[in-house]
This record gives structure tokens, sequence and C-alpha cells, in this order.
């Protein structure tokens, strides 16, 4: 098992951080289903194991890796605006792989900033070429900027 390999760079998305009336800025994100994958490949299936625990109100993901023994990381996660609990489970989880490597590539990615329309509800959101964009249309147009900055 070769530790360095949890520090590779994975399959990333980009989602809307925040709008305003100049812009949607975009950050990169990763999925707990790859974050998954990328444990299983480099510590086996059963190389690794997560629990989970509250501490004063915050859900907390511990995150072992089973070398003479099991070693432990963890972090706390926040909920998501969609689904609360399922998302916070899912932060804590990313956030506790973050310990061991996965995903710090990440934060050297940049902001991307997009344009921004109104919709029928006269909020802004993210913009491509004047058209709205949402789910993986915001990926191709971060990766499109991204590529030609």
């Amino acid at each position: 098992m070769n530790l360095e390999d949890l520090k590779k760079q994975i399959p990333f998305k980009w989602r809307v951080q925040s709008t305003k009336d100049w812009g949607a800025d975009c950050v990169a994100y990763i999925d707990a289903r790859d974050v998954q994958n990328l444990l299983d490949k480099v510590c086996e299936p059963n190389g690794w194991q997560v629990k989970y625990s509250e501490h004063k109100g915050n859900l907390f993901c511990s995150i072992g890796i089973y070398f003479d023994g099991w070693v432990w990381k963890e972090d706390c996660g926040t909920e998501s605006n969609v689904e609360k609990q399922k998302g916070e489970a899912s932060d804590a989880f990313k956030r506790a792989a973050v310990m061991w490597g996965v995903g710090r590539f990440l934060y050297d990615m940049p902001i991307i900033r997009l344009d921004v329309v109104k919709n029928k509800q006269g909020k802004n959101v993210a913009a491509f070429n004047g058209k709205a964009l949402y789910g993986d249309k915001i990926t191709d147009a971060c990766n499109y900027k991204l590529k030609n900055k």
C-alpha cells in the first residue's frame, strides 16, 4: 500500500459557490463515491473503514486505514442546501479523507467566475454565452474557462 497514491488527482466537478450581480464563483469538488473508489484501490476494500460520531452537535467522520493496527483520522462536516443530513455526512467523509491526502489537489484549483443571468424567479444563476447553466453544464463551462485561460 502506497499512501502517496491517495494524493493523486481524481475526477472532479465544479459547483457554484456564490452568485452576485457581477458573476458566479465556482469551486472544484470531488464526489464521495470517487473517494471510496480511491480508498478501495489504494488500501483494498478490507484495508479501510469509516465511522461517524456526534460531538457538541457536529457530525464527525473518522476514516481508519489498517497498517499494523487501525490508524484513524477525522473531521466534521456541514449541512448542504439540498439534503441536509446526507450532505453533512458526505462533507464529513470527504473532509476526513483530506486528512489522508485525498482531494488536497482541490486547494490548488482556482475559483472560476462565470457570467450570470436572471432566472424566472429573478435570481442570479450561472451562465455561459448568455444561457443559464445547471448541473454538468456548470462543470463543462468551468473546464472550458480553465483550459482557455
